[in-house]
């Protein structure tokens, strides 16, 4: 039987049931009691790891940025874009395949004894806000994209029954970004600029700096007197472009996890004069996990927004082979 014909018979054979669903001019829905409901969800209402919408960690999905009525405290982002690497593409799938790779995290066994709570019962109110539309043919379009939705979800308050705190910043929806390129840190801090009128911390676990001068990708086309060019909008210089502007904060802000190699020492020189304070890979071994963390809180201020940024490449290649630039 062709493709066609078994779709076509099997419409045909489901059609007293769709027109049926459908017919609300006869059959008018009726109002179903709490008790019903609740008898709903406790028949349909729980996926397995293996089933269901694919959101990350089976959270509800809600489109938040078309949707600004929805309430909540931490919203999940995607962010699929690549097109500002400088070595492999394909990160545009990653927040397709962090989902993905979720599906075994449900709130229904979600408790972390270590921490001594479930991080999706616990307080907040989590959601999957989906992904931002962004273009891949346009790095400029693409940048302001994600500048202007990043900012959008800013304007979100957390639910006030859910936060104790009178500090605005606590007050503040949170949103955790699934990249995509590390790139979309630059319209993230524009975003938190404008939302706190001030440069932000910023904690960044990556192998590498991204805090390179747009010289040190040396090309004849590129116009260093420009800073507006959209060539220098990359995965490795973000946060020069960021400090720059003046969205970090200097001399609280810290990378950690760095074990990449260097133009010259002058990359140092440069990263410095941004205000980042540097953990190497190799540094663990001599201070060790606490030390590590303590260097980390000695550098960020007490109640001060802080903007963390994980990259995947600082994870032993070995465990994450998949990164566009492993080192």
């Amino acid at each position: 039987m062709r493709t066609s014909t078994a779709i076509a018979s099997l419409l045909a054979a489901s059609s007293p049931l769709v027109s049926g669903h459908g017919d609300h001019h006869h059959h008018g829905q009726r109002d179903f009691t709490p008790a019903e409901l609740k008898e709903l969800q406790g028949k349909w209402g729980t996926d397995f790891g293996f089933g269901g919408i694919s959101t990350f960690a089976h959270l509800p999905h809600h489109k938040c940025l078309t949707n600004p009525q929805t309430p909540f405290d931490i919203g999940i982002i995607g962010a699929p874009f690549d097109t500002a690497v400088s070595y492999r593409p394909g990160a545009r799938f990653g927040p397709r395949a962090i989902r993905a790779a979720s599906a075994r995290q449900t709130a229904l066994r979600g408790y972390n004894p270590r921490a001594s709570l479930n991080p999706y019962t616990s307080w907040a109110n989590v959601v999957d806000c989906g992904d931002i539309p962004i273009t891949p043919f346009d790095n400029g379009l693409a940048l302001r994209q994600m500048s202007e939705g990043y900012t959008e979800l800013s304007t979100r308050v957390a639910i006030p029954a859910n936060v104790a705190s009178e500090a605005t910043y606590l007050q503040t929806a949170k949103i955790v970004t699934l990249g995509g390129d590390h790139s979309i840190a630059l319209p993230a801090l524009r975003a938190l600029n404008k939302k706190y009128g001030k440069p932000v911390a910023v904690v960044h676990f990556d192998a590498h700096l991204d805090t390179w001068h747009p010289s040190k990708y040396p090309s004849y086309w590129l116009d260093l007197e420009d800073p507006s060019t959209q060539s220098f909008f990359t995965h490795g210089n973000m946060f020069w472009m960021a400090a720059t502007e003046g969205l970090i904060a200097n001399g609280s802000s810290i990378h950690a996890g760095l074990r990449t190699r260097l133009s010259d020492e002058d990359d140092y020189t440069n990263d410095s004069e941004q205000g980042f304070v540097r953990i190497s890979a190799d540094d663990i071994d001599d201070i060790g996990t606490k030390g590590v963390i303590s260097k980390i809180l000695a550098t960020v201020p007490q109640d001060y927004p802080v903007y963390l940024s994980i990259d995947i490449d600082v994870i032993d290649p070995g465990l994450a082979p998949g990164t566009g630039t492993p080192e």
